[in-house]
């Protein structure tokens, strides 16, 4: 399975920072997935710092895996001190450490409970209760459990469950309830929504019931859904063994999932291998990005150096809906799970050329850039092969 991550946030009205805080990490080799959601105490660059600390703090307990889910959490829990006024923590938490079999643990603290969808069903499960040894009213729950293809978790901060409250329509606050009932219909109507879509959702709708739109706290919704993963190739620069060219041509065709091409010499490799004709896109204009190719059978063909150099520019400052060649390849990527580079190790003296930008990088380095980028920031998993 392949666990589809994403959160959405909204920053209480009248504040420059997010007082609530999400983190999370892959470990492929391990097929591991860490994540933890944290509210800080009131809102603002206070909020911020608090919530800060204590995320990224339970995230690198739980990803060093020396001490279990439950003990990094009891740590944080009996740690955090408590505001002298309101006499509450100064920050609230929701942590997982799932693995792509479906075998997780969950623990929260002060958060909402999560909610676990089956089938359009809720899922109430059984949890072990940790009392703190430091504050008598302050408990965490563990969770132990196994999640199936289709599941889905949301966790969210009380900026969610607590929007309207007070108001004219929902005088007690939208609730877990009205949080659980928004879910299903919009399940129901799109049972193929991403983590991204449906989150974004979620601090949609807990916005449009705040008086005027104004939220009166930060609101954060975190989704995971585990599905069958979408899987896409993207094979750029010529091997550095020419002999070898038919069989990595042999290769790209034979995959399974969504194939691209960026390069036009790579472009004319698959072309000669394979006897595919290329069609070129004679749209192209001055002062732009060279246009897409077409090839039976490859879903996207683009040029290299630089159409990667803007995608990788797109990626970086979250521009995902440019028209152009690189903007294809931005969705490409970002409409796949699992993405696998073939890189060819052939230096092309075109990327000396000193007529180029002089931030053009060699197609190594920016295919690295561009790795990292789709893992840390759009949670992707994501092979480089060399060849």
């Amino acid at each position: 399975m392949f666990i589809d991550i994403d959160c959405s946030q909204v920053k209480k009205y009248n504040q420059n920072a997010f007082g609530d805080y999400f983190v999370s990490k892959r470990f492929p080799d391990e097929s591991r997935l860490v994540a933890v959601l944290s509210d800080g105490l009131g809102s603002g660059i206070k909020a911020n710092i608090l919530s800060c600390m204590t995320a990224t703090m339970l995230s690198q307990f739980i990803s060093n895996d020396q001490i279990p889910i439950h003990k990094a959490a009891e740590i944080i829990m009996n740690s955090l001190p408590v505001c002298k006024v309101r006499h509450i923590s100064y920050s609230t938490f929701s942590a997982i450490d799932c693995y792509d079999d479906g075998n997780a643990r969950i623990v929260e603290e002060g958060n909402p409970d999560f909610i676990w969808i089956r089938d359009g069903e809720v899922i109430e499960p059984h949890y072990e209760i940790i009392q703190s040894k430091t504050f008598k009213n302050r408990k965490l729950k563990v969770y132990k459990l196994k999640f199936k293809l289709g599941d889905r978790v949301i966790f969210c901060s009380d900026g969610v469950t607590q929007a309207g409250l007070g108001g004219g329509r929902l005088k007690l606050g939208l609730r877990r309830d009205g949080l659980i009932n928004i879910l299903k219909e919009k399940l129901s109507a799109e049972p193929e929504i991403s983590s991204s879509d449906l989150a974004t959702y979620i601090v949609h709708q807990a916005r449009n019931i705040e008086t005027d739109r104004n939220p009166k706290d930060d609101i954060s919704a975190c989704v995971l859904y585990f599905r069958k993963p979408r899987e896409a190739l993207v094979f750029t620069g010529p091997p550095y063994h020419q002999q070898k060219d038919s069989e990595y041509a042999q290769m790209f065709w034979n995959f399974k999932g969504k194939k691209a091409i960026s390069g036009g010499t790579t472009a004319n490799l698959i072309s000669r291998e394979l006897n595919i004709p290329i069609t070129m896109d004679t749209t192209i204009s001055v002062g732009k990005l060279p246009a897409i190719s077409f090839m039976d059978g490859i879903d996207l063909v683009t040029e290299g150096i630089l159409t990667l150099t803007k995608t990788l520019e797109y990626l970086e400052n979250g521009e995902l809906d440019i028209d152009n060649a690189a903007g294809k390849l931005v969705k490409f990527l970002l409409d796949s799970d699992c993405i696998y580079f073939m890189v060819g190790a052939k230096l092309n003296q075109a990327h000396y050329d000193p007529a180029l930008p002089i931030e053009i990088e060699i197609r190594k380095n920016i295919i690295k850039k561009i790795a990292g980028i789709l893992q840390d920031k759009y949670f992707k998993k994501v092979t480089v092969q060399y060849m």
